[in-house]
């Protein structure tokens, strides 16, 4: 009996969630909230569903009642977060507010399969931070001189990555964290934010050749310092980052092609400089050759995806604990396995609906300061989900990356939810921007540009 109920959930949760999938992309057919309603219900059932069928499998297997006392504390956290942003921010993008809402619900429900632990600090974690996020959107929607903190976000940003550099210890091959008291931290991630600020700041008005070779300092600077930490992932995040926020500010596609000259010089050098660098290579080349040693996580994380095939094994029935580091940075391999791939397609096509969502939301600014952060934000989400998916499926080399709102880690998670929240404050500022009347100017009532139109409603001329 308790197989065929851990079937059956399988195969709903996997159809479930094509079916939000698929409405993800079905919002684009409406150009207004309103008009997207139904749509949105129908997300927040099937995401609701998903998180019952997980854990009903988990509680058939286990009979374990934590597993049921887990699944209302997560289920009611994640029901306050969609309620409290319908409530507070009635006029936000609820596309936005239900994928992140069902990242974060895919990311508890294997957490808590492969971590129970770690699922539960996961679950305080994004509780605490999506408390203290949720008042980014009125800050962002309600202030506008963002733009005049330039040197301020280029002299945080660099400190904090300076603090990494000089008082984190070294782990893995790389400087990344910094620790007070029991709390670990990646300024990292936080500095991600505040760089695509400092670059939309100097880019937004001028695109002279000293203020590009500027805002070029000053991304060097902060790839150089990233670099030196050995956080390499996050080097090339800010090196992506600037030079698509360069290309979309000026126009010109020779500040492109120098950027991915650059990219490929920097990766040569990484290579030579690096040890750990060429040992992610060696096993993205000869993952099987080298199983013992270098290629071990990544031909467990092959391994995984392959045993679950196109519809998985079932919650519980896969061996995901097998892959090293599965909760972080391997956390996709352990979906494919007792999800499926199917499920792993429809989780990437989510991740690219709240992308497309971001670009469309950027392209409607007229402002560019509020164009290149919303764009810089944008990018810097879905260019992680890049690195991260790529290097669990050997499409490259890993990057230690973790997959935005799924994977274990405090900060990534905090950051992410930041992202999203500033991304729904514009939104938000945009919808005001378009809703304020008309006020004319004194030239607007000048006698040359007034028509004269006869009591026919006929266009006579000009005066």
């Amino acid at each position: 009996m308790e197989s065929i109920l851990i079937e059956i959930c399988r195969y709903l949760i996997i159809i479930f969630m094509s079916v939000y999938t698929i409405q993800c992309f079905s919002v684009f057919r409406y150009s207004t909230e309103y008009e997207r309603k139904g749509i949105y219900f129908r997300q927040n059932y099937f995401m609701v569903m998903i998180h019952f069928m997980a854990f009903l499998s988990l509680f058939a297997q286990n009979g374990d009642v934590k597993y049921l006392k887990t699944y209302v504390m997560q289920q009611l956290g994640i029901l306050a977060i969609l309620i409290a942003y319908r409530v507070i921010y009635p006029r936000a993008n609820r596309l936005i507010i239900n994928n992140m809402c069902m990242l974060i619900t895919i990311g508890l429900i294997i957490l808590t399969r492969v971590a129970y632990d770690k699922a539960i600090r996961q679950f305080y974690i994004v509780m605490g931070s999506a408390t203290v996020t949720i008042i980014i959107p009125f800050i962002i929607s309600r202030i506008r001189f963002f733009e005049k903190f330039k040197w301020a976000y280029v002299i945080v940003g660099l400190a904090a990555l300076g603090a990494v550099l000089m008082f984190s210890t070294v782990i893995n091959g790389s400087k990344i964290n910094i620790n007070i008291a029991s709390y670990t931290f990646q300024p990292s991630e936080f500095v991600k934010i505040i760089f695509v600020f400092a670059i939309a700041s100097m880019l937004a008005r001028s695109h002279r050749l000293g203020d590009i070779l500027l805002s070029a300092a000053v991304a060097a600077a902060h790839v150089i310092l990233l670099v030196l930490s050995r956080d390499l992932g996050s080097a090339i995040i800010f090196f992506v980052v600037y030079f698509t926020m360069l290309f979309v500010a000026t126009r010109n596609a020779i500040y492109y092609c120098i950027g991915l000259l650059a990219l490929a010089g920097g990766s040569v050098a990484g290579y030579r400089l690096f040890s750990h660098v060429r040992v992610r290579v060696t096993a993205f080349l000869d993952p099987i050759g080298t199983i013992t040693n270098e290629g071990y996580q990544i031909a467990q994380s092959l391994f995984a995806i392959g045993t679950g095939g196109w519809l998985g094994m079932g919650i519980g029935q896969g061996a995901p604990n097998n892959i090293p580091v599965v909760a972080a940075d391997f956390v996709f391999a352990a979906i494919c396995e007792e999800l499926g791939v199917v499920f792993g397609m429809c989780l990437v096509l989510l991740c690219l609906s709240c992308f497309v969502m971001f670009m469309n939301i950027a392209m409607k600014f007229e402002d560019p300061f509020f164009k290149l952060v919303a764009l810089g934000l944008a990018v810097a989400y879905i260019f992680q989900v890049f690195l991260t998916i790529g290097g669990v499926t050997k499409f490259i080399p890993l990057t230690g990356v973790t997959l935005p709102l799924v994977s274990y880690g405090g900060t990534s998670v905090a950051v992410t939810l930041c992202i999203f929240a500033v991304i729904q404050g514009l939104y938000i500022a945009k919808g005001r921007d378009n809703r304020r009347p008309y006020v004319p100017s004194p030239d607007d009532f000048r006698t040359e540009n007034l028509n004269i139109v006869d009591l026919d409603g006929e266009l006579n001329g000009y005066v």
